[in-house]
């Protein structure tokens, strides 16, 4: 027993010996939930959830960088316990909405670290903001390009989980997003689950899904002058257990990026963050720090 208790991963693995507050502010608007971490007066690492995410795909990652870092994690426009929209989302609408939060929160420029949508984002602000942008750390990068297979699945699987967030459909995306089960906790089920849950989000996975409209998608990919333009230092992890279009698009935009590292991390599927959280936080501190 003493065993499967110590072996027991939630949530709260990561932050109940850490200090955190969660809070909402309005931004532009938008209520908007986010959780901040770290050191007051240290410099900012804005974290970024993927598609229809929240900021807990980073929970596991606050202590290591509580240190040397004030972080902030939000649940960006439209997703997790931030207000829905009633309009489709673009890559605009996530870069006006994190930028706002920032203005808010008083934060001239940050260290972005995204994943998949958020790395994304991350991306196209510094690519596009470059004033706003310190260092770049990149997990499971999109934005570059378009694969009917990978749209169709994001859109299969997050219309059947919001149209019946069942146990099972909710888990569904889980098992994609993470290559291991152990790394599939009840209570990340449960707590997309309850997102899911909110008779808004129907209309709001609707609005988060239209990048997945090859028309949409296309216009909003970032192209190579752009990925170029990037002049921020660069992390960039390849997950070798998510090996599509993702992996990909990491072995790609490195070379693009003028100032990247591309590395690469073994038995993690699509939250590397999540999935290694010592593997990746050596890495990611190393960076930063440096």
């Amino acid at each position: 027993m003493s065993e499967q208790i110590q072996d027991y991963r939630s949530i709260w693995t990561g932050l109940r010996d850490t200090i955190f507050e969660q809070g909402f502010v309005d931004v532009n608007g938008i209520n908007t939930r986010y959780a901040r971490s770290g050191t007051r007066g240290k410099p900012v690492i804005v974290m970024l959830h993927g598609t229809a995410g929240h900021w807990e795909a980073f929970s596991s990652n606050f202590k290591a960088h509580s240190a040397d870092f004030d972080i902030l994690a939000l649940d960006m426009i439209g997703c997790g316990f931030t207000d829905k929209t009633d309009h489709a989302l673009e890559i605009k609408h996530y870069m006006e909405h994190v930028l706002g939060f920032l203005d808010v929160m008083g934060v001239e420029k940050a260290h972005f670290m995204g994943c998949s949508l958020g790395a994304w984002i991350s991306a196209a602000i510094a690519s596009r903001h470059p004033e706003r942008v310190g260092k770049l750390v990149l997990l499971s990068a999109s934005g570059y390009f378009s694969s009917a297979e990978n749209r169709g699945r994001i859109i299969s699987q997050r219309t059947k989980a919001v149209d019946d967030p069942s146990w099972e459909n909710i888990k569904a995306i889980f098992n994609k997003l993470l290559a291991e089960e152990k790394s599939r906790v009840n209570d990340l089920v449960a707590h997309r689950q309850a997102i899911y849950r909110m008779p808004e989000m129907k209309q709001g996975m609707l609005n988060i899904l239209a990048l997945q409209d090859p028309e949409i998608r296309e216009r909003n990919l970032l192209k190579d002058d752009e990925w170029r333009a990037i002049k921020a230092e660069a992390l960039v992890v390849g997950s070798l257990a998510d090996a599509d279009e993702y992996l990909r698009t990491a072995q790609v935009v490195s070379k693009l990026i003028p100032n990247a590292r591309y590395v690469e991390m073994e038995g993690v599927g699509h939250w590397p963050q999540w999935e290694d959280p010592e593997t990746f936080n050596a890495l990611s501190v190393e960076f930063l720090r440096g």
